[in-house]
């Protein structure tokens, strides 16, 4: 994709074939090139369309019903935050008061859209052409183009003397290859720059990757973690006047789809604490709980044992144990019906005895690999049960397990 096709895709007839082509998606590539084309499409409108239906396709996960009017590229839909969370967060600018916001690195404009719906006036900065234009072409399809303008430019030169707010999310691959940054100061704008936004601008949000070294987050700053449906998708450092508290994990879970302006109420539960505190060691117990990876990540997996009345076996371990089970949003309850020493033997005449065929393994702490395990134990039988190996008091252990109903 380049600007000019972009520019044809835009023409009434442009918006033909991406019709055409929305009505091919999904099967096979050269036969639906094929079709467009024996109806006398230009080859290249033809591929472009197909492209963006293609795109388009994969994007209504993130994006719901107002995928079908966006412009997308393959590195920019992986980036883009997924609606329900960038609505969430949009509200969350709104009611601390931001009305005029720099999206700074906007690329194709999820944020910035969820914002603008949210009523707050946007002002986005791309970098690359193409994402920009495409962004732009995304708020006029919105119907948001009055309050969410794009220019094309450096971030690290947008003054932001006029707004009240900042996101900045920035580039964490890199350009022309689509490789992953893990060096923060190679990100793009550089990390030294999107940490001193919050010294101009003291109410800015960072959008960061969810594997963000904790002795990276500046001080004073809110550290948010978000899974949507137990997939942990991003981090968040919320900064200066928008910090709440030092740690917090947001669970969104699957709510009704996103309405054709990209919003949707996901039902959001969120665990904040200090991501200091250490949870009781104690015995394995009758119910394990799982935590979601967006507590663990934002370290508070004491504050969620505090809840439940549950210890940890192995102080390394996140796993929690408890007497009784306790219906929450932040972990996965499961039954313990048997531990023992890892053992291969052991475990495989215990499942033979028990007749499982069909075995889900978790795992934290072990070395072990699951479908290695899975072929080894050569299972045979009706029934089903789940196997978690870990360590418990620093001996590798698996425990045999059933699901609790939620």
């Amino acid at each position: 994709m380049n600007l000019e096709q972009l520019a044809a895709l835009r023409t009434p007839e442009g918006s033909a074939a991406l019709d055409a082509a929305a009505r091919l998606a999904g099967g096979d590539p050269l036969s639906a090139a094929a079709a467009l084309r024996s109806g006398g499409m230009p080859p290249g409108l033809a591929s472009a369309a197909l492209t963006q239906a293609e795109l388009r396709r994969r994007a209504v996960g993130k994006f719901g019903p107002a995928a079908a009017g966006m412009f997308l590229t393959r590195a920019g839909l992986e980036q883009a935050t997924r609606g329900v969370v960038a609505a969430r967060r949009a509200d969350r600018l709104r009611a601390a008061g931001v009305t005029r916001l720099a999206d700074l690195g906007c690329g194709l404009g999820a944020d910035a859209l969820a914002a603008a719906r949210a009523g707050i006036r946007v002002y986005g900065v791309e970098a690359d052409p193409l994402t920009a234009a495409m962004a732009a072409a995304n708020a006029e399809a919105a119907g948001l183009a009055d309050r969410f303008t794009v220019e094309c430019g450096d971030a690290t030169a947008f003054d932001v003397s006029g707004v009240d707010g900042v996101f900045c999310d920035p580039a964490r691959r890199k350009a022309g290859t689509g490789r992953r940054i893990f060096d923060p100061n190679a990100y793009s704008p550089p990390w030294d720059f999107v940490t001193g936004l919050a010294e101009r601008v003291p109410r800015t949000v960072v959008k960061v990757a969810p594997g963000l070294d904790h002795a990276l987050i500046p001080a004073g700053a809110e550290a948010e973690w978000v899974s949507v449906d137990g997939d942990l998708v991003e981090a968040a450092l919320w900064c200066g006047a928008l910090a709440e508290v030092p740690r917090r994990a947001t669970i969104l879970k699957e709510g009704p789809p996103l309405n054709a302006f990209g919003r949707g109420r996901a039902p959001c539960y969120q665990l904040t604490g200090s991501g200091r505190e250490e949870a009781a060691v104690g015995p394995v117990r009758r119910y394990l709980y799982d935590p979601d990876a967006a507590v663990v990540r934002a370290h508070l997996v004491a504050e969620l044992a505090a809840d439940l009345d549950a210890t940890i076996a192995d102080p390394s371990i996140a796993y929690l144990y408890a007497d009784h089970p306790t219906a929450t949003p932040f972990a996965r309850c499961l039954e313990v019906t048997d531990t023992l020493p890892f053992s291969l033997k052991r475990l495989r005449a215990l499942l033979r005895e028990r007749g499982v065929g069909r075995v889900e393994i978790l795992k934290r702490g072990s070395a072990l690999e699951p479908e290695k395990l899975r072929r080894d134990l050569r299972l045979a039988g009706g029934e089903a049960a789940s196997l978690v190996l870990t360590r418990v008091a620093g001996a590798p252990t698996v425990l045999v397990c059933r699901p609790v109903a939620a």
